[in-house]
């Protein structure tokens, strides 16, 4: 049984309304801009009270260190709230970073999109004997910026490990040739990524007969 809840943020009886602060008052939670700064310029906001941002308690630590960075430490970097790794530790795990497709659909439009996505074998699986295409990686490229990677997602196991590798390329800029152009270890789960030649709009098959 899998559920989730979500939580709602406990801000109504610690005074924000008599300063002015504004929440959403459906949650509880606090709208900010991109400098995590509240609708009253001297109060900022970070970590699961953010309204519309991950409740992960890693981006809650780099906000803050990003925010006293720039309050304090002349800095102006500001915490990227999309290309952030997570991963749900189902037993068949699942890694993503960047925009999952349907958002990066409704941010860019379907025709300026090119999706890549692969079934694959992990070769742990060959003794026993278990599903070949059970296992999914799929990547989302924009064609109007270089075939950047703006979403990556991966079902398999050790699922954590591989996007947190692929987070840093992605923070850099990992373009569609670039993942073309990278040699893969065989056989890792993570090499599919270098072999994807097959779009979801061709429609082509992409069962795997081994590994």
């Amino acid at each position: 049984v899998l559920l989730a809840i979500g939580r709602d943020a406990c801000t109504r009886n610690i005074g924000l309304e008599t300063i002015g602060v504004k929440i959403n008052e459906k949650n509880g939670k606090v709208p900010v801009n991109d400098e995590e700064q509240t609708n009253v310029p001297y109060v900022y906001a970070i970590g699961d009270i953010l309204d519309g941002k991950l409740e992960l308690t890693p981006v809650a630590i780099q906000a803050g260190k990003l925010l006293a960075r720039r309050l304090y430490g002349g800095s102006s970097t500001k915490c990227d709230y999309i290309n952030v790794p997570t991963t749900v530790f189902t037993p068949l795990e699942y890694g993503s970073c960047g925009l999952p497709e349907e958002k990066a659909i409704e941010e860019y439009g379907k025709q300026n999109l090119e999706v890549y996505h692969s079934l694959f074998w992990p070769l742990e699986w060959t003794v026993p004997g278990r599903d070949n295409n059970t296992c999914y990686g799929k990547i989302i490229c924009n064609k109007h910026d270089n075939n950047r990677v703006i979403g990556f997602h991966v079902l398999g196991p050790n699922a954590g490990e591989v996007a947190q590798g692929f987070a840093a390329a992605i923070k850099c800029g990992l373009t569609k040739e670039l993942l073309d152009e990278t040699i893969g270890i065989h056989p890792t789960c993570a090499e599919v990524f270098t072999t994807m030649d097959i779009t979801k709009s061709s429609g082509q098959d992409i069962t795997q007969r081994g590994c």
